[in-house]
Parts: structure tokens; sequence; C-alpha cells
């Protein structure tokens, strides 16, 4: 249920839209159908020795509004992540209900480790106030009425929900809280992600292992160990992502979009695609730049669209009908280095780059080289000096589109 954060131009998640609270687009996820039979079933017994009068129908009714219950108050939770979110500028895409929880999706990170803090506490700090609440309700309610187990799953749901989120550990709000002190004490939130991904792993290993004995001392049905397994998967999961992204991000320093850039020939409006090619395969180049009368660059060539285009057709179409316009987004300098280059890929991932010094544009970067430098395992690639005049330009292209970053 901790509060996540994920590139703007993330596709849609799957699910239905219910509506809008605070300008944020509130979703319910597929799988949110799935916990809804599952609690159903489990929470019926519990109402069963909690309600003993009540009609088969009528213990499936009550226990039905713990999923309700617990919906709500996931969903109240994650709105206090947004609202706070909001509150510092960050912008909330969407708020997700799902089978094991919610996250609120932001477009950026927290920019300083307080924010971080703040964000990831707010969702805690909502569901205690509410358990609170839940537990007031609960002592003033007379007892065996269906308004004292309606009381009591309020006053669970939201205990719940407080208690599990705070443990410290990706992907939970605590772990987001214990990556916001490592950060703010070491000054490097990648070692503060992978810090906070393991002690998640150890999160999920006591969730699985809890459950297991559990079951065991038969305090817990097949099906409740069933569920505290899934959870325990999806901990585990987000841990290990979270682990992977420090990793990553510890590698961020060695960007430079500089030492990346490509050669890429200049061609006129209305080019032949095929001999386009050509000079691509000649000078050793990696792309190329449609300019206009003047010699200004005006779009670069789109090297998926170019795979697209059969051989036998490429000396009848023209360079501008594979080529995407320069604008603000695709043109990157050649300065830029690190995050800088990570945030102009989230805002629009291409395969290529164009790169300009000042107003002149001096090549492209391609994603492909980003990965390998990311990606310590990836085999080095030539540099972007040693390109060979024999190279076949068709093969370039098909290079730059079987790699993805």
């Amino acid at each position: 249920m901790a509060a996540m954060s994920d590139e703007a131009a993330r596709p849609k998640r799957a699910g239905l839209r219910i509506g809008r609270v605070f300008g944020v687009p509130v979703i319910i996820s597929p799988t949110w159908f799935v916990l809804a039979v599952l609690i159903t079933i489990l929470y019926s017994d519990v109402v069963a020795s909690a309600l003993p009068h009540l009609s088969a129908l009528g213990t499936y009714v009550v226990s039905f509004g713990f999923v309700i219950t617990l919906c709500g108050s996931v969903f109240l939770h994650e709105l206090g992540h947004a609202l706070t979110s909001k509150y510092y500028r960050i912008k909330v895409n969407s708020i997700t209900l799902e089978m094991l929880g919610g996250h609120t999706e932001m477009a950026t990170e927290a920019d300083r480790p307080k924010v971080e803090a703040i964000v990831s506490l707010a969702g805690p700090l909502v569901s205690a106030v509410l358990g609170v609440i839940g537990i007031a309700l609960f002592i003033v309610v007379p007892k065996h009425t269906i308004g004292a187990q309606f009381a009591f799953q309020f006053a669970v749901c939201n205990v719940l929900v407080a208690v599990y989120n705070i443990l410290p550990g990706l992907p939970l709000d605590g772990g987001r809280a214990l990556r916001a002190i490592v950060w703010a004490v070491k000054k490097d939130k990648h070692l503060a992600s992978r810090v906070s991904g393991w002690t998640g792993r150890a999160v999920a290993a006591f969730t699985a292992i809890g459950g297991v004995a559990l079951y065991l001392l038969q305090a817990l049905t097949l099906l409740g160990l069933v569920f505290a397994l899934m959870v325990a998967g999806v901990l585990w999961w987000g841990a290990t992502n979270a682990i992977q992204i420090g990793a990553l991000g510890a590698r961020f320093h060695l960007l430079s979009v500089g030492a990346l850039t490509r050669p890429a020939v200049m061609v006129a409006r209305g080019t032949p695609l095929a001999e386009v090619l050509r000079q691509v395969g000649e000078q050793g180049a990696f792309g190329a730049f449609v300019v206009d009368s003047a010699g200004n660059p005006t779009a670069l060539m789109h090297t998926g669209a170019v795979k697209a285009v059969p051989p036998q057709r490429r000396p009848w179409v023209a360079i501008d009908d594979v080529c995407r316009t320069l604008d603000a987004l695709n043109c990157w300098e050649s300065q830029w280095r690190g995050e800088r280059v990570i945030e102009a890929m989230r805002a629009n991932p291409l395969p290529e780059y164009a790169v300009f010094d000042g107003d002149q544009a001096v090549g492209i970067v391609r994603s492909v080289d980003i990965a390998d430098v990311l990606d310590p395992r990836a085999k080095p690639r030539r540099s972007r000096h040693t390109g060979s005049r024999d190279d076949d330009a068709t093969d370039t292209v098909q290079q730059q589109e079987d790699h993805r970053s």
C-alpha cells in the first residue's frame, strides 16, 4: 500500500475507473474482485461466530461488508498519500485499488528526503487516526449487533493497514520512510533504495514464515495461508525491484550525452530513404537529420519507421516519411549527464534522440547505448568514432531496433 512513483508516460492501467477525487483518478483493478470473493469467504466464519442469529445469506452480506470497509480504508490511506503529494507539488497520476491493497502512482519522485518521509508516512497516519475512531466506536456501540460488527471491521481494517504499512521495508510505507532516513544520512538515495529493499525482503520472509507457522498451529485456514503467501510474494517482488532500481541508479553518474553521441548525416528534404541509408553506411553514421534549405535540422530519422519499410520500397519512400519532427522532448544537450538523461528518457521514451551543442546538431544518442552504460553485464559497443565505412546501413538500423532500454 505504499505510494509509488513512476514516469508520466506510463501506459494506462487496466481497471475500472470509478471517478476522480480532488482531481485524482480512482481505479479498481480486476484483481480486486478476487479479493472480494476471498475475503468474504474467509471472514464469514468470524461473522457467524459473532452473530450466530444471522441467516447464511445475512452472514455473507455482513462478511462482504468487511471487503467494502477494507477497500474504503485502503482508499483513504492512499488519499492521504495523494493529497500530501499534491501539497508538495508532486503530480499524482492515479489511485489504484487492487487485490492485495492499493497504491498511489505519482509522476515524479520527491526531491528531498524530508518530503519523501512526510509523503510516505501520511497514509499510515490517516489509517492510525481512523483506527482509533473505529476502536472508540466499537467500545460505545452495543455488543453482539451488526453495528458493533461494522465498528469492529472498521477498526481492524485501519489498524491492520496502519501497522503493516509502517514496517520498515520497501515497497511498504515504512520502507519509504527508512529510505528517506538513509538518504538523508548517506546523501545517496540509490543506496537508500537498496537498503530498504533488503529490509523489505526480510518483511516478506517474515510474512511467509508467520503464515506457515499460524497455519501449522491451526490459527489460520488454508485459504488464509494462501493469502499470506500471496502478500509475501508481492512484497518480495517489490523489494527485489527496489534493490534492482537502486543498483541501476548507482550507475546514473556514468551517463554523459557528449560521450554517448553517435555521428549522423545531414540530408535534404525529399531524399529517397535508400540514398539516406547508403550515406549512413558509407559515413559510418547511426542516423540522419533532415535539414531545410538553410541547412537547419528540422527532423530526425526514426529507426522504427525505417525498419517497417520493405527494402524494395526504400528507393521510392522519402526520408520525410520516416522522421520525427525535432522538438523540446527529442532534442538533448551534449552537456547533459546523470539523472537529467534519465528524466528526459522517462518524459519521452524513444530509440534515439538528437544531440545539440548550442544551436548546432552534433549527432544522436541511442537508448540502447544508454542501456549498455547502465547494465554492467552488457558487452561494450563501438565508440562513436569507430564506425566502419563498410557497415551496411540497414544492419545499423536493425541493430538499433533489436535492443531495448
